[in-house]
């Protein structure tokens, strides 16, 4: 199908169903946004995609020190926010951004395990990016998507992708270097996930991560709290919190400092939203350009609200496009259901203790292949856009993100401080620019 084709269908379904899709009932086949499966079909697919987005939903606020329980509702209703924004014709999951990692370790200070005892000046910067991320949603929405591809092509973007991987390396290796025992368990968690993602049957193998932590889990309980040979699985806080009860919200405060480091991170969630928004497109065979703003804006409206009271920055997820594209259900209905079911957990203190429970050397070992492949999936984008790194201005500018992302370099201005992550983030964006210049190709 055409884009013109999809844009006009678009625009008609729009206009002859109101804001919301009326969702014809379909029982075979492709199943496009505006359509549905029978009532029990969704809830399972659904629950399907409420599994998919867990493993990063659940490990991103863990590696912050966030509370999982208020990540989990938050991104639920996140989602629905999302949904109501598109009008219900854009399948998207909103979980737990890793783009935030980074520059959230550094304004806070965070050890690696537990409570972020600063968490607030952090909730603080989320809403910042979140602000500013709908300022370019507004922007998109008045002028067009045509800027931010020219601001940030796919050279500029796999440059900050890959960076934001790099910054973080030294986090995951921490994680897994308390001692031999440790480094072992996280190591042998990196090596189930990889043979889940490659070996596993079915649905199994688009659960690795998720997998993984549980594997790995029940491997340091056997050896730590069955033979003794780390320290033990404490148990209390699991078996004393209730199966119902409400989450532990947090309110934001406001440092300048914390807000400039964290603010930029906005720029990703555009070249990263963005991103999922084309692949929806291409596996749908429509165009969902006439979207992007409201996309943008909703996912910036969902960033906002989660940090208000104690939630991660959200962003669309790759991992329930991967399901669209197994399954050819692209109801946006499964999201609704999706949504629902995390809100139920958030509202569970006895899954946020078993959560937290998970052992730092896990953590780690989930640690290294995440923050692996957010740097690797930045091959991915330069490789499907086909980016000439014979190019000078493309490998000069390519070079220069990663030093400064994976050195972790730091510039300050008077008061103000800017981590590796946004060093990278404008050094690419400005240099790309200057390199590519009207002047710089006429002294070729």
């Amino acid at each position: 199908m055409s884009t013109a084709t999809g844009s006009k269908e678009q625009a008609q379904d729009r206009s002859s169903k109101g804001y919301f899709p009326n969702w014809k009932l379909k029982t075979s086949g492709v199943i496009m946004p505006e359509e549905r499966l029978p009532l029990g079909q969704t809830i399972v697919a659904g629950l399907q995609h409420g599994v998919a987005m867990s493993g990063g939903t659940i490990i991103a606020p863990l590696l912050m020190g966030f509370d999982p329980n208020v990540a989990l509702l938050f991104s639920g209703i996140g989602t629905l926010i999302f949904f109501v924004v598109v009008a219900g014709r854009v399948p998207s999951y909103l979980g737990s951004s890793f783009a935030f990692i980074a520059v959230v370790i550094a304004a806070t200070g965070y050890a690696g395990h537990g409570p972020n005892p600063n968490l607030s000046v952090a909730l603080g910067g989320i809403i910042g990016a979140g602000v500013l991320y709908g300022l370019i949603a507004l922007i998109v929405m008045w002028s067009g998507v045509g800027w931010i591809e020219r601001l940030m092509p796919p050279v500029v973007t796999g440059a900050v992708v890959a960076a934001i991987g790099l910054n973080l390396a030294p986090v995951a290796v921490k994680s897994v270097s308390g001692s031999t025992f440790d480094t072992w368990i996280g190591l042998l968690t990196v090596l189930i996930i990889g043979v889940v993602a490659v070996a596993a049957p079915g649905l199994w193998r688009r659960l690795p991560i998720i997998l993984g932590a549980v594997a790995g889990y029940l491997m340091y309980w056997l050896l730590a709290n069955g033979f003794g040979l780390g320290k033990p699985i404490d148990f209390a806080q699991l078996s004393a919190a209730p199966w119902i009860g409400l989450p532990n919200f947090t309110t934001p405060s406001f440092q300048a400092d914390a807000i400039v480091l964290i603010t930029p991170v906005a720029i990703i969630l555009v070249a990263e939203n963005l991103g999922h928004i084309k692949a929806i497109g291409a596996m749908t065979g429509r165009s969902l350009d006439s979207f992007l703003g409201r996309a943008f804006l909703g996912d910036s409206f969902a960033t906002i609200v989660s940090a208000c009271g104690g939630g991660t920055g959200v962003t669309t997820y790759a991992e329930n496009i991967g399901v669209m594209a197994a399954t050819k259900v692209y109801s946006t209905l499964l999201f609704a259901v999706a949504a629902l079911v995390s809100i139920l957990l958030g509202f569970s203190p006895k899954f946020g203790a078993l959560i937290l429970s998970i052992p730092g050397p896990v953590i780690g070992g989930l640690s290294i292949v995440l923050f692996g492949l957010i740097a690797a999936m930045a091959g991915r984008i330069w490789v499907e856009n086909k980016v000439d790194f014979a190019n000078p201005a493309n490998l000069i500018t390519v070079a220069v993100a990663l030093t400064a992302g994976a050195g972790d370099l730091t510039l300050k201005f008077g008061a103000f401080t800017i981590g590796g992550i946004g060093t990278a983030t404008f050094g690419a964006i400005i240099l790309y620019q200057i390199l590519t210049s009207p002047l710089a190709r006429r002294a070729e």
